[in-house]
């Protein structure tokens, strides 16, 4: 995997502090990034039975993705067609053989088509063909179930994660199962693009993250592919750890010699713009996600999975694994809140980043690509804001 070299002389400022708290800008990264950017819902394997799907919400859209009895996956918004009610309730379940609206009793077959309504007299000529659950786009990878609100700039997924094709393969996603514990969820009152800066850059693991340090911090590396893709790998059992899981996670865990070497000793994460993260190990795989709920508030949420046909040892070494990230991912929840209040503080000046740090950087451009009022050192008037950016884009087009 062959990554870009950090310039050697770059701006080493980050976003300005008022794009943290902003409620006009979050509404334009709501329009202009989540809503049209993908975002993964979940694994085909989540839902291997007819009848079986998951649930999706983000910034006030909702949709259920389901297997049909036909076998094949389909994602649509979770709004009947009637009064807008959600037709499933939860993150995940079954429907035997068609999805009954709670309110008014509208059923719909599993490939999304209407099948009936209650009481149909009293609807003047209903056409149920024109009354299906609205699509939304989907998109396979490897297993990984990618939807998308809106059209937006990301091609394809294939192709927007084709420097990801090989190790995913290697990895055996498309076979992956999901782990028998529920989803991990929690909720931190920060910008969601604070959570993101403490995840892009591996500048902090040494001093914020023991268990990572002890386990690959000498050979940890980050890896920057063109298209805004980020991966991270840090290659463990290189020397003798110190701390109780590492150690015990280095003795128990059996060598995967179906892996090919450069992934039997590693833990690698692949970034996706803008908010997902796909974390491997050995013996499993989780992938997380930012999720915003407001300017100032935001879900992390994951979902892990195992290999089939996994024994007992690579059992308990995926839940050593799993300790050491539950470490490390509370440390990254401090670090993200200490990091947010400072936007706040009269005395921020604005980052100075290092050279470790430059996909901190890469990704504050590539939002400013989308939302170029995030360029202005000052904030705006909040009703200007997105007059602002227009403006911006407007200037950018002409110039192009």
């Amino acid at each position: 995997m062959q990554g870009l070299s950090v310039p050697n002389d770059w701006d080493r400022r980050g976003l300005p502090a008022w794009t943290y708290h902003s409620p006009a800008l979050f509404e334009l990264e709501k329009q202009k990034l989540f809503l049209t950017h993908w975002q993964v819902a979940g694994h085909q394997n989540d839902i291997p039975a007819p009848g079986d799907w998951l649930g999706f919400e983000l910034l006030g859209e909702r949709a259920i993705v389901m297997r049909g009895q036909d076998g094949v996956v389909r994602a649509f918004h979770n709004l009947c067609r009637h009064r807008g009610a959600r037709v499933v309730e939860g993150v995940q379940g079954h429907c035997r053989g068609a999805l009954v609206c709670p309110f008014h009793g509208w059923v719909y077959n599993t490939d999304g088509t209407l099948r009936g309504v209650s009481q149909p007299a009293t609807f003047s000529n209903l056409d149920k063909a024109k009354f299906g659950l609205k699509p939304v786009e989907l998109d396979i990878f490897h297993g990984f179930l990618f939807i998308r609100f809106h059209p937006g700039p990301q091609p394809k997924v294939a192709e927007l994660l084709a420097p990801y094709d090989a190790d995913f393969a290697a990895y055996r996603s498309e076979g992956l199962l999901p782990v028998d514990v529920p989803d991990w969820t929690t909720e931190l009152p920060v910008n969601w693009k604070s959570i993101r800066d403490v995840d892009n850059e591996g500048y902090h693991v040494p001093l914020a993250h023991p268990a990572l340090q002890d386990l690959y911090g000498r050979d940890y590396r980050d890896i920057y592919l063109p298209g805004d893709l980020h991966v991270s790998v840090g290659q463990f059992g290189d020397r003798p750890a110190r701390l109780w899981s590492v150690k015990q996670y280095n003795a128990v865990r059996p060598e995967q010699d179906w892996l090919p070497p450069h992934l039997r000793k590693a833990w690698t994460y692949y970034g996706l713009f803008p908010n997902t993260v796909f974390a491997f190990t050995p013996e499993g795989a989780q992938f997380y996600q930012d999720i915003p709920l407001s300017a100032r508030r935001t879900r992390l949420t994951a979902r892990t999975y195992r290999q089939p046909g996994e024994d007992r040892a690579t059992r308990l070494a995926r839940y050593l694994a799993s300790r050491i990230d539950r470490d490390t991912s509370a440390e990254d929840q401090q670090l993200s809140i200490w990091s947010d209040e400072s936007m706040l503080s009269s005395a921020f000046e604005g980052f100075h980043l290092s050279d470790l740090e430059w996909g901190l950087r890469r990704h504050h451009d590539a939002l400013r690509r989308l939302i170029p009022v995030m360029t202005l050192p000052e904030p705006p008037i909040e009703a200007d804001v997105a007059a602002r950016n227009a403006e911006l884009i407007g200037q950018t087009e002409s110039s192009g």
